[in-house]
C-alpha cells in the first residue's frame, strides 16, 4: 500500500479532502462499517409496546423476525419518551430473549427443597384456594361493638412498575376481599 493510499484512509482525511465536511457520512465510514446494516433493518414486524420497568410508561418498538426478538428501541412516536429510553428500559431485550428467563410456573411446596414446574390452572387454583381459606381465618365481623367487616390476613403492597389506574384496580378488588392494607409505590 503506498503512502498515499494509506493515509487516504485516514477518516480525517477524507473528510478534510471530500465533501463530507462534517464527518457524519462516508468520511466516517471504515470498509467494516460500510457494509453494515441496522439490526432493525430486516425485521419482519415492528411492534408497539410500553417499557416495564416503571410506571413511566415509555413507549417501545420490539422489532421481530421469524417470531424472535431482535431488538427494543424508544417509539419516536411516544409522547411520553419522544424515543428516549433510560438504561433499564434500554436493556429490557434481555428480559425477553436471556436463557435464564422463567417461562413456566415455579412452586416450591412448603419446607421443601427443590422447585417443580406447575399448570397455570393448577397455580391459580391454589392461589384462590388460599386467599379464601385466610380470608375466612382471619375475617373480623366486629371488635369493642364496631362492625369492622375485614380481614387483617391479606395485604397489598403495588410495585412500580404498576401505573395509578392498575393500582387503582387492585385496590377495588383488595377492598372487595376485606383488606384495608393496601399500598402502592406508583407516583406518577
Amino acid at each position: 500500500m503506498s503512502e498515499k493510499t494509506f493515509l487516504g484512509s485516514w477518516p480525517v482525511i477524507r473528510q478534510l479532502r471530500g465533501a463530507d465536511r462534517l464527518g457524519r457520512g462516508r468520511a466516517a465510514m471504515s470498509a467494516r462499517s460500510e457494509h453494515l446494516q441496522p439490526r432493525t433493518s430486516d425485521a419482519d414486524a415492528v411492534v408497539d409496546s410500553i417499557c416495564p420497568y416503571c410506571a413511566v410508561g415509555c413507549g417501545q418498538q420490539v422489532f421481530v423476525k421469524d417470531g424472535k426478538v431482535t431488538q427494543i428501541e424508544g417509539d419516536p412516536a411516544s409522547p411520553i419518551s419522544r424515543g428516549r429510553l433510560c438504561p433499564k428500559g434500554s436493556a429490557s431485550k434481555q428480559l425477553v430473549t436471556s436463557p435464564g428467563r422463567v417461562t413456566k410456573v415455579r412452586y416450591r411446596r412448603p419446607h421443601g427443597t427443590d422447585w417443580e414446574d406447575l399448570d397455570l390452572d393448577v397455580a391459580m387454583d391454589m392461589i384462590a384456594d388460599r386467599v379464601i381459606e385466610t380470608r375466612k381465618q382471619y375475617w373480623q365481623w366486629e371488635a369493642d361493638d364496631k362492625r369492622l367487616r375485614r380481614t387483617m390476613g391479606i395485604a397489598s403492597l403495588g410495585g412500580a412498575t404498576l401505573d395509578n389506574e392498575e393500582n387503582y384496580l387492585m385496590k377495588k378488588l383488595y377492598t372487595a376481599m376485606g383488606a384495608i392494607q393496601i399500598e402502592n409505590q406508583a407516583r406518577i
